[in-house]
């Protein structure tokens, strides 16, 4: 069952009292709005910094259809990188998902394509699902390069996995011209993205696998155009930035699956 799903990614934002408080103030919502947790097709899913990672995974752990990720995570289990945290220790802090190929983690710190598959692999062999973004920017959308871009990411980057492993990946496609900007796809151009993207995996996988796969907007989502834009019938939620970090903003976007 393909889920429709809302992912908070808090990037290095909140101290762990700010996202206490924030988190438990999204719990006691659902709660009162869903007596019996989530629907089964619904997740939310908050993306902490590493810091608060394990008090974040208590702290949802009661409420049915919430669950945690990482930001990121190394391409190796254990070894000399100072700094870095690997999936064996995101998964022993009570997580089930890791943001991959984040357009900041791959502008700001230069992660490629062939680098991003050995963390999807990573990931996967400790038994988290990866959250795999993609998507362009600004300058390869007006050079109408868009759609290259994006079928060259996940070709060498997630295609390569078995039809049963690629079912547990969730795919985020984030114009990199709409994080943080303010501007946003429109709703047409959303659709037109994530429908690409499910008819390059129906083509790989086949269409009961590609039909399964959750594909998220993310760019400047907000509780304002959020129900427009998960209207569409490929865009399953979103990957949520700065309006992820106030609790009734978040709750909004919920609201609009």
């Amino acid at each position: 069952m393909r889920k429709k799903i809302v992912a908070g990614n808090w990037k290095m934002n909140m101290t762990s009292d700010e996202g206490r408080r924030l988190v438990k103030s999204v719990i006691m919502d659902i709660k009162e709005r869903f007596s019996n947790g989530l629907p089964e097709d619904y997740r939310v899913i908050f993306a902490p910094p590493f810091t608060f990672l394990e008090e974040c995974s208590k702290l949802v752990s009661n409420t049915k259809g919430v669950y945690v990720a990482a930001q990121n995570c190394h391409s190796a289990e254990k070894g000399a990188f100072t700094g870095e945290i690997s999936a064996v220790m995101i998964k022993a802090a009570g997580a089930d998902y890791v943001i991959i190929g984040h357009s900041e983690r791959r502008t700001i710190f230069a992660e490629n394509n062939a680098f991003l598959a050995q963390k999807v692999n990573t990931a996967i062999k400790n038994n988290l699902h990866p959250i795999f973004c993609c998507g362009e920017s600004l300058k390869e959308r007006e050079e109408n390069i868009h759609f290259n871009v994006v079928e060259t990411q996940l070709q060498e980057s997630l295609f390569h996995l078995p039809d049963h492993q690629i079912k547990s990946c969730v795919i985020a496609y984030e114009p990199v011209w709409a994080i943080g900007t303010g501007l946003n796809a429109s709703p047409e151009q959303a659709q037109e993205m994530h429908a690409f993207i499910r008819n390059l995996l129906m083509k790989k996988y086949g269409k009961a696998i590609s039909s399964d796969i959750s594909i998220l907007y993310g760019g400047s989502c907000n509780g304002e155009n959020a129900r427009v834009l998960f209207g569409n019938s490929d865009v399953d939620g979103g990957l949520i930035g700065g309006a992820s970090l106030k609790a009734v903003e978040f709750m909004r976007i919920i609201m609009s699956l």
